[in-house]
């Protein structure tokens, strides 16, 4: 499982026109899931995002985390993530969760995300075509594989 975790003074998501999700400041995390992710990889990067200190303190230091602020946190899957660009140019997906699989793992780290929190977390949709608007604050954007546990 990967994710790119960008710190946000806000961010949205649309489609078709229509924004389904949005937040203030806080974390636009974008997850990519492969065939082999379990919970076990879902857990592991729920703590790591929840406690990941990424926010300034009053000292202007990344000293702070989504808990300790209790920021909002918005999650969009994104397969490509998974790209692998080793031959040609044109990226293979292969390493990507199909649907099936995807779909669960991504529902239980949105699930588990919120049950951390104590607040619902705005998604995305799986699968559908989407605008995602943001505006990275810092910029800040850490990228985390949970195999790699980086």
């Amino acid at each position: 499982m990967r994710i790119v975790v960008q710190r946000v003074s806000k961010a949205s998501v649309t489609i078709h026109g229509d924004k389904v999700a949005n937040i203030q400041a806080g974390l636009l995390i974008l997850l990519g899931i492969e065939h082999d992710d379990t919970e076990e990889d879902i857990h592991w990067l729920v703590k790591k995002v929840s406690n990941l200190r990424i926010f300034n303190d009053e000292n202007d230091v990344m000293n702070l985390s989504l808990m300790d602020l209790n920021a909002a946190a918005l999650v969009v899957s994104q397969f490509t993530l998974h790209a692998s660009t080793k031959k040609g140019s044109r990226p293979s997906y292969i390493k990507a969760a199909k649907p099936e699989v995807a779909i669960p793992l991504y529902q239980q780290f949105v699930t588990s995300l919120e049950n951390l929190l104590g607040k619902k977390v705005p998604t995305g949709v799986f699968g559908a075509e989407m605008k995602v608007e943001l505006l990275n604050d810092g910029p800040v954007t850490i990228m985390i594989d949970s195999k790699r546990k980086e």
